[in-house]
């Protein structure tokens, strides 16, 4: 599980050094991946305290920022404790769930680049 934590990045400074920033994702360094693909979703959601993403899969790359709160991410067969700053891939078409741990919600902010020629999906049903 590629998990990426932004209290582990060193600032680089760019726009003639009037702006710190932090990557968890260089430049250019998805492009191969996500070749052809197409910005699919923005948002940000809340997982209550008890309660979990549904396990689902789709066809796309998509990325959990941990906003706030503490988790269990599962991607495929795998679970990682994740945390406040924490970047999470979840490859395409590979069953991924979350869930709240520590007594109250996680909140975080998605994004996901559809595979190219990939039919629409019902998010209300994944």
């Amino acid at each position: 599980m590629d998990v990426r934590s932004i209290v582990e990045v060193e600032p680089e400074v760019e726009h003639n050094g009037t702006v710190p920033v932090w990557y968890l994702v260089h430049p250019r360094e998805l492009k191969d991946i996500t070749d052809g693909g197409f910005l699919e979703l923005i948002n940000e959601f809340e997982v209550a305290a008890g309660g979990a993403v549904f396990p689902h899969e789709h066809p796309t790359h998509e990325w959990y920022f941990v906003m706030t709160g503490r988790g269990v991410m599962t991607v495929g067969d795998e679970d990682r404790d994740v945390t406040p700053g924490d970047l999470v891939y979840i490859p395409p078409n590979v069953v991924h769930s979350l869930r709240p741990t520590g007594g109250g919600a996680i909140h975080c902010f998605c994004f996901a680049v559809g595979l190219k020629g990939a039919p629409e999906i019902d998010y209300t049903s994944h």
